[in-house]
């Protein structure tokens, strides 16, 4: 507990590499098309709760991870985005299933550490072209839904996108009160 503490305060935060391809902006929403880089990704999936519960859970599983819960016991510094892939009913409202990413520090990315917790897995996963709005505050499920709306509404028909699932992304720690920054990704590497 102590190294996911320290880990999550102290140490430099990484960021998932991307290039920005264009950025757009429509019904007062500003929005970003992008290339993010591929590689390993410890993940972990959380069924039968609610999203911001499953979401919480997740996380702190991967937080473990990378401060030092692993075969080799290191704690490997944090990155960000940490990725919940939410799964929209036909409603709009979120399913009682998340998948919850956290992309390896590049310095393990060839070796990753084993997690010691069982439901984690690392993953290879493919670069990915996707299209991203940023919003403020303590993210919940509702931001996410809303923002994930207002996206969708911003592309128009035109954006051909994943309609089955998208990214919900959070890059500060629980700890920051202020400035904080979230994103949500449609996945239009790969559509329907």
């Amino acid at each position: 507990m102590l190294g996911m503490i320290k880990n999550s305060l102290l140490s430099t935060v990484e960021t998932w590499p991307h290039r920005v391809l264009r950025r757009g902006e429509k019904e007062q929403l500003s929005y970003e098309e992008r290339e993010c880089e591929g590689g390993r990704f410890a993940a972990v999936e959380v069924e039968g709760k609610p999203f911001d519960e499953a979401s919480k859970e997740g996380v702190l599983k991967l937080l473990k991870y990378v401060g030092g819960s692993n075969d080799k016991g290191v704690g490997m510094g944090m990155t960000a985005p940490v990725s919940i892939t939410a799964f929209p009913a036909e409603d709009g409202s979120l399913q009682q299933k998340v998948k919850v990413y956290l992309r390896i520090p590049n310095q393990f990315q060839a070796s990753p550490p084993c997690p010691s917790d069982e439901s984690i897995k690392i993953e290879e996963r493919q670069a990915l072209t996707i299209y991203s709005t940023q919003f403020g505050g303590y993210a919940k499920e509702v931001d996410y839904v809303n923002y994930a709306a207002k996206l969708k509404s911003a592309l128009g028909s035109e954006a051909t996108y994943r309609k089955d699932f998208y990214f919900c992304n959070g890059y500060d720690p629980p700890m920051k009160p202020y400035g904080r920054r979230n994103e949500t990704y449609f996945d239009s590497s790969c559509t329907q």
